[in-house]
């Protein structure tokens, strides 16, 4: 069977709307580019909407009905938000989820060191990534520093027009017999991923001594005397930047979040500008049109949720990932403030949903056309991407949507005029993947992976179809109405 191309759905007034999306997806994802940027977006704009945070109204001891809207974070680095529906949350829940972090290199704990007049810092790549890919860029810093009196300072560098960039250097070609012999995982190794991030020390005043007060310890002859000064001057400027801009010590990196990842906005791609460029469509494609979607669901039927989830890149672990408790306890919090808690209720709750685990799809390319079946792989331009299963090898690792869910979601898209396709990822033992769609059919609930088909996926750089992020968003609109 082949989809028919989406774009032929729109006259020159619906395409304008294709594009007034993109536009405000792409000023998303340039601002935001760690999940703590996502969710701190994600609670303005849900504000914005009359969305009412959870924790408030638990601890003003708030009553929830009918037609409320609230939202809940986790540690800054995950959101969920429930518009509730009429209908009692045992029958189930329409619930939207996605992930908010994308690969990126992560700063070290002790990061920073001067070798021959260079200062560079250690990172530790994040995700799954090629790491020669990661090189010769501009590359922004981003992130939080935690001091020890209880407060943070956000670091952003590099993405202003007039800012410093930052970067990894190559090795030239001239120089590169031995590495171009080198396997492609081995041609970049993961240690050697350091940040330049300086070469300049500090100006010295007219008795040798250096603006920013760098002294020597050493009370010995003038040579020495120079000789110490010298030593790490340019670590020790950048570090009195540091301290003026952000007032944080070297030490403070002991406890920060600080991550390198690539500088500048998302761009319109193509001649046709039918694409957008840009860092972390993996998954910010399916998480903003998430978010919009659950934004507009007024009044539901049923309870309308959007999840946002942290580190799916590494196995959905840890406090913020989607293997933590973190929803099911806010699913309990929303139903015990709206009068229908109990353990049993929850469960039914959690068991009777229905989700779409919203994930990207690898895109066809004609350059590399082996890796896929053609007959069952996401095409730009032909709409939202179901899976009935992901994983590798034999399915390991995957949800496998049964056909009952599947046949109820098609009428879904028909009725509602989607353009939708169905694809696995890559041809049977060349690829796979996983998402978060097996964690939360552990609770026996419906759920298929959905999203946009991406190029480029996982690189520095992705590319998607506008009119397949539209295509989403009227996916993720028409199953929290008709689910």
């Amino acid at each position: 069977m082949d989809r028919k191309n989406a774009w032929n759905k729109y006259d020159d007034e619906g395409r304008e709307r294709i594009f007034s999306f993109a536009d405000s997806y792409k000023n998303f994802i340039s601002e935001c580019k760690t999940e703590r940027e996502c969710v701190k977006e994600a609670v303005r704009l849900a504000e914005e909407s009359g969305y009412k945070n959870l924790f408030d109204v638990i601890n003003n001891n708030e009553r929830l009905e009918a037609g409320d809207k609230v939202y809940a974070v986790n540690k800054e680095k995950a959101i969920v938000l429930f518009s509730l529906g009429k209908e009692p949350m045992e029958n189930g829940l329409n619930i939207l989820g996605a992930h908010i972090d994308s690969p990126r290199l992560d700063i070290k704990q002790n990061p920073l060191y001067e070798d021959s007049g260079l200062v560079l810092m250690d990172t530790h790549y994040y995700g799954g990534i090629k790491k020669y890919q990661w090189v010769a860029m501009p590359m922004a810093l981003h992130g939080i520093v935690a001091l020890k009196d209880g407060t943070s300072v956000e670091i952003c560098i590099g993405e202003k027009s007039d800012e410093p960039v930052v970067g990894i250097s190559d090795l030239l070609i001239h120089l590169a017999a031995e590495q171009m012999n080198k396997k492609a995982d081995k041609v970049i190794e993961g240690e050697d991923l350091n940040v330049l991030v300086g070469s300049m020390p500090a100006k010295r005043d007219n008795d040798g001594e250096s603006a920013d007060d760098l002294k020597s310890d050493v009370d010995a002859e003038d040579t020495n005397k120079d000789k110490a000064s010298e030593k790490d001057a340019v670590k020790a400027h950048i570090l009195s930047l540091l301290k003026e801009r952000y007032g944080i010590e070297e030490e403070d990196f002991l406890s920060a979040e600080l991550c390198v990842v690539p500088a500048g906005p998302a761009r319109d791609y193509g001649i046709d500008r039918s694409m957008v460029i840009g860092y972390g469509h993996d998954d910010r494609v399916c998480a903003y049109p998430s978010l919009i979607a659950q934004l507009e669901s007024e009044n539901p039927e049923k309870t309308s949720v959007c999840i946002l989830v942290d580190k799916e890149e590494i196995g959905s672990v840890g406090a913020t990932g989607m293997h933590s408790r973190f929803f099911e306890n806010m699913v309990a919090e929303v139903m015990d403030r709206s009068g229908q808690y109990s353990e049993l209720k929850l469960r039914r709750a959690l068991s009777n949903s229905n989700m779409l685990s919203s994930d990207v799809n690898s895109a066809y390319d004609p350059n590399y056309s082996n890796v896929n079946e053609k007959k069952n792989t996401a095409y730009f331009g032909k709409g939202v991407v179901f899976m009935k299963y992901t994983g590798s090898r034999g399915k390991s690792g995957s949800n496998d949507a049964s056909a009952e869910y599947l046949g109820k979601l098609r009428k879904i898209m028909d009725d509602n005029d989607v353009a939708f396709q169905t694809a696995e990822l890559g041809r049977v033992d060349l690829g796979g993947g996983g998402t978060i769609a097996y964690i939360l059919a552990n609770y026996g609930m419906n759920v298929i992976d959905s999203g946009v088909g991406v190029q480029n996926m996982h690189a520095p750089y992705e590319v998607i179809s506008k009119v397949d992020l539209y295509e989403a968003y009227l996916s993720y609109k028409a199953f929290l109405k008709d689910a």
